[in-house]
C-alpha cells in the first residue's frame, strides 16, 4: 500500500482518544484469537493485543513473523475492526500467491499463535468520523473502508456515510454478510466496472450540505480510475484520499 503518512502526537476520535506515535513505534505481541473465513481466498484474523491503544478506522499496522532460525517478514495490513475497548483488533487478508507472511497466516497458523504488530500507522487516509463519508473499494480494498464502516454504525453517528465495493461476483464479496443499505455493490463480471452511473446518485444534487470526504482504496488501476471518475463527477481532488496496493 501507498498512502502519505502525516505525523501527529494524538488521534481524535468520536468517544476515545488514540494512540500517540511514540507508543506506535513499539512491537508488540498478539495472540490470533480466531480466524474467519470471508471468500475462499480471503480471511479474518482476530489478535488479541492486551497493550493496543487504539486506532482510527482507516489506519494500517505492520506484522511481523519471527521463524525458529531468527528469520523475519513484515508486511503491512489494514485494520478491519472498528476502535474499541477489547483489546482486539482484526486483519483481513487474502492468500496472496508466494506471499511469506499471507501464505504462513492461512496455511500455518492457528489460534493461540503469536505474531507481532507496530501501530497504528498513517493518519493520511485515517478518517476521524467527524464528516460525510464517501467510500470506494475493490477486493479486499474495502478492509480499511469495512472499519469506517463498523465505526459509523457501533457509535450511531449522525453523517451520511456510503460505501460502494467493487468484486467480480457475489462470492468475491469480502464482508457480504454485513452489507446493509448504505452499501452498493458493483459485481464486474456482470455489470462491468466501476462506472459515472454508479457514482451519479451521491455527487451533483446528490452530496449531503458540506459535500463528500472521498476515500479509495484498491489495486492500482481501480484507484485511478475511481478517482477520475469522482473528478468527472465534481468530486474536488483535495477532498479524496487515495491508498492503493500492487
Amino acid at each position: 500500500m501507498t498512502d502519505t503518512f502525516t505525523p501527529a502526537t494524538a488521534f481524535a476520535v468520536p468517544g476515545r482518544i488514540a494512540v500517540s506515535n511514540r507508543a506506535a513505534a513499539l512491537w508488540q505481541r498478539a495472540v490470533i484469537t480466531e480466524i474467519r473465513h470471508e471468500t475462499a481466498n480471503a480471511a479474518t484474523f482476530r489478535l488479541a493485543v492486551p497493550r493496543w491503544q487504539g486506532h482510527l478506522p482507516g489506519q494500517h499496522l505492520m506484522l511481523r513473523l519471527t521463524a525458529p532460525d531468527g528469520y523475519t517478514a513484515q508486511r503491512h495490513y489494514s485494520i478491519a475492526s472498528a476502535p474499541d475497548d477489547s483489546g482486539h483488533i482484526e486483519l483481513t487478508l487474502d492468500h496472496v500467491p508466494g506471499g511469506e507472511v499471507s501464505g504462513h497466516l492461512h496455511t500455518v497458523a492457528r489460534p493461540g499463535d503469536t505474531v507481532e504488530v507496530r501501530g497504528p500507522l498513517s493518519g493520511f487516509f485515517a478518517w476521524p468520523g467527524d464528516r460525510p463519508a464517501l467510500l470506494l473499494g475493490a477486493g479486499s480494498g474495502v478492509v480499511p473502508l469495512m472499519s469506517m464502516l463498523r465505526h459509523h454504525r457501533l457509535l450511531a453517528l449522525d453523517l451520511p456515510l456510503r460505501l460502494l465495493v467493487s468484486a467480480r461476483t457475489p462470492a468475491d464479496l469480502i464482508y457480504a454478510r454485513e452489507y446493509g443499505p448504505e452499501t452498493t455493490p458493483v459485481l464486474t463480471r456482470t455489470e462491468g466496472r466501476l462506472s459515472a452511473a454508479h457514482l451519479a446518485p451521491y455527487l451533483g444534487d446528490g452530496q449531503p450540505p458540506g459535500g463528500w470526504e472521498a476515500y479509495i482504496c484498491g489495486s492500482n488501476g481501480f484507484a485511478e480510475h475511481a478517482s477520475r471518475l469522482l473528478v468527472a463527477g465534481g468530486q474536488p481532488v483535495d477532498r479524496i484520499r487515495i491508498e492503493r496496493f500492487g
